[in-house]
């Protein structure tokens, strides 16, 4: 397992470009805060993909934030990416693995036990749970799960891989980020809460604070 720092990822997402340069808004959060960026886009041709992939990758060039790419495998290694990070409709895990090689980031979407326990099988660096709450970023068929339903997979995935990193998504903002790190986070995955407020790095600054507070309100 590689070690992942996953206490804010920051998901540049292909709506994002009303607000402006995806790879100039990556860059900005790796330098507030961030400790991996996602990139996500839905409707983009592959070759888009590569390109815009490639150049988010080069503008994080010396900030040491890695860039994961969601869904594609191949993007990420066309475009010289740290990782992918994949959905239950996605490439399997092992073949991933297999195609990107053991120093790639893998990280993989958490909706239920069943995934859970897919995550817990899998040669995986990190899963992700949700959606936590509800959100508007992207069409989701599966009601969020909740505290409570974190807090249940979190507990599952504790009992079969207590140092895998475990994330929360969708729905998350400050007070949330809060919640979900009392209940067991190891950080946030967000897209407008830090890319559609109106001072980028002023809300991935807070973010990350009220992330790492939350941690240390663990017990040691």
């Amino acid at each position: 397992m590689n070690r992942v720092d996953y206490r804010l990822n920051a998901i540049v997402d292909g709506s994002l470009r009303d607000v402006g340069d995806l790879a100039a808004l990556a860059a900005a959060a790796a330098a507030h805060g961030a400790t991996i960026v996602q990139y996500r886009d839905k409707d983009a041709s592959t070759r888009a993909l590569v390109g815009q992939a490639a150049a988010i990758r080069a503008a994080l060039t010396g900030t040491g934030v890695p860039l994961v790419v969601n869904d594609r495998v191949d993007v990420a290694l066309a475009a010289g990416a740290d990782g992918v990070h994949l959905g239950r409709d996605d490439m399997d895990a092992a073949t991933a693995r297999r195609l990107l090689g053991p120093a790639a980031i893998i990280g993989m979407t958490v909706k239920n036990a069943a995934d859970a326990d897919a995550a817990l099988a899998a040669p995986v660096d990190y899963a992700c749970i949700g959606g936590v709450f509800e959100t508007l970023s992207k069409h989701n068929p599966d009601l969020p799960v909740g505290i409570a339903g974190f807090s249940a997979l979190r507990s599952h995935i504790a009992r079969g891989l207590p140092r895998l990193p475990v994330g929360a998504i969708a729905g998350i903002d400050i007070a949330r980020a809060r919640e979900v790190v009392r209940a067991g986070a190891s950080g946030v995955a967000v897209i407008a809460a830090i890319f559609r407020a109106p001072d980028v790095a002023a809300a991935t600054q807070a973010m990350r604070r009220a992330v790492d507070d939350a941690l240390g309100e663990r017990p040691a």
